[in-house]
């Protein structure tokens, strides 16, 4: 979330900048209801001094023998005042929190305005293969290589689920086990393995709610949600805790499942692997001083794209214009993989900068070199979503005869496995 004393001083500015997404904000029913706030807690600390003085001289009376019912009477009568003014308190005080924790992130200046559509290319790495022959779909690869079952995932579960069988399950370990590896080995992240289930106080650290509820999973009669992605549990890993400057940055990786129940995409990506309820991803995730968030963002992105480029994929990187990043990001950078069966790019990777955005809902503080308590920086990004990746793989590494040959970064993990047939 923002920082309130900032929507209280520069409420224009908030304003403007949160319209940039594409969205117009009325500041005045925040700043009246913070305003009433602040005097109601004046109004009862006020009468908290009073209580308190004649309290001590009702003490004062009954050491020395005097009656002091009528100064018992006002403390009484003071009381119910405090208990008005305390409905009225917490009243308000949810109000300009529910306000508050609903503003989006401010995006960076140096993004473009505009939707979707007005991305801006930051750089194009390799060059899309020109086929002899008609390349096939991964999806359809998957059926006649018999590797990738759906009509039975949609028999035991339903839409927008697959069985990944023989060398697709192998090449899917592969391919987890091959990011794993360079984003620790050669990058330098710390592995986690998280818990697949948050609690909502952790959903709310990272954005998730409350405004976005209904794209997740919710277990009955629990405080408990299905992550949709290892960004919930990992970023909030050290969520209300004081770290050292000298530890940052931070740097975690973990593979995860995720879950989402894709709320609004209804008619899209129905077939293939590109957009499922439940899929694989490799998650990083930075805790960064303030002051060297940006230069992280970039490091951060880079460790994406090592991935693309040593499996030979073509890619390019676009820099997501304001109206289109997401609630809690300040800056996203997209990659997006070559992917024949669409004739285009397509989102594998989505590497952000949320700034304190996320720090705030979370209290994720660091004590820097003065001794003075400040809020981390948050990134994160996937490195990469592992299902795309694997269909990237399918279509793009396919022969003429049906067989896919594997990647040569990814034979040491296949166990001897050269190609699919």
């Amino acid at each position: 979330m923002l920082d309130i004393k900032l929507m209280r001083k520069e409420p224009e500015r908030v304003a403007q900048a949160v319209g940039r997404r594409g969205k117009e904000i009325d500041m005045q029913p925040f700043l009246t209801a913070d305003e009433k706030h602040r005097e109601v807690i004046a109004q009862i600390e006020e009468l908290q001094s009073q209580r308190n003085a004649k309290s001590k001289e009702v003490g004062q009376r009954k050491r020395n023998g005097e009656s002091a019912d009528d100064l018992m009477a006002e403390v009484s009568a003071i009381n119910e005042k405090i208990k008005v003014l305390a409905e009225s308190k917490d009243a308000l005080e949810k109000e300009v929190r529910d306000f508050v924790v609903s503003i989006p992130n401010r995006p960076a200046d140096d993004i473009p305005d505009g939707g979707e559509d007005d991305y801006r290319v930051e750089r194009v790495w390799g060059e899309p293969r020109k086929f002899d022959f008609e390349p096939k779909a991964h999806w359809d690869l998957g059926v006649d290589l018999d590797i990738l079952d759906f009509d039975r995932a949609a028999k035991v579960t339903g839409s927008r689920f697959t069985f990944y069988k023989g060398l697709a399950a192998r090449l899917e370990r592969a391919i987890i086990s091959f990011m794993i590896d360079m984003h620790t080995d050669k990058h330098g992240y710390t592995e986690l393995i998280p818990p697949y289930m948050t609690n909502s106080a952790s959903d709310f650290g990272t954005g998730q709610l409350p405004k976005f509820a209904e794209d997740m999973f919710h277990l009955e009669n629990t405080d408990y949600y299905l992550i949709p992605t290892a960004e919930v549990p990992v970023t909030n890993y050290h969520r209300d805790e004081i770290l050292s400057e000298k530890d940052l940055p931070v740097k975690y990786c973990a593979f995860s499942p995720c879950f989402r129940s894709e709320a609004g995409s209804a008619g899209r990506d129905t077939r293939g692997i590109i957009s499922q309820h439940q899929f694989h991803k490799v998650e990083m995730v930075k805790l960064a001083h303030p002051d060297h968030s940006w230069e992280e963002l970039e490091s951060l992105t880079q460790n994406a794209e090592d991935i693309l480029q040593a499996l030979e994929l073509p890619y390019r990187v676009i820099c997501l214009s304001a109206g289109d990043i997401g609630f809690s990001s300040a800056k996203t950078y997209d990659l997006e993989v070559w992917l024949p069966s669409y004739g285009k790019y397509r989102e594998i990777s989505s590497c952000s900068n949320f700034l304190d955005f996320q720090s705030r809902r979370a209290n994720l503080r660091f004590r820097d070199a003065d001794g003075k308590v400040r809020f981390v920086h948050t990134l994160n990004g996937s490195g990469l979503a592992v299902g795309r990746t694997l269909a990237a793989i399918l279509e793009n590494y396919q022969n003429e005869d049906g067989s896919v040959t594997i990647p040569k970064a990814l034979v040491p993990y296949m166990h001897g496995y050269t190609e699919i047939r």
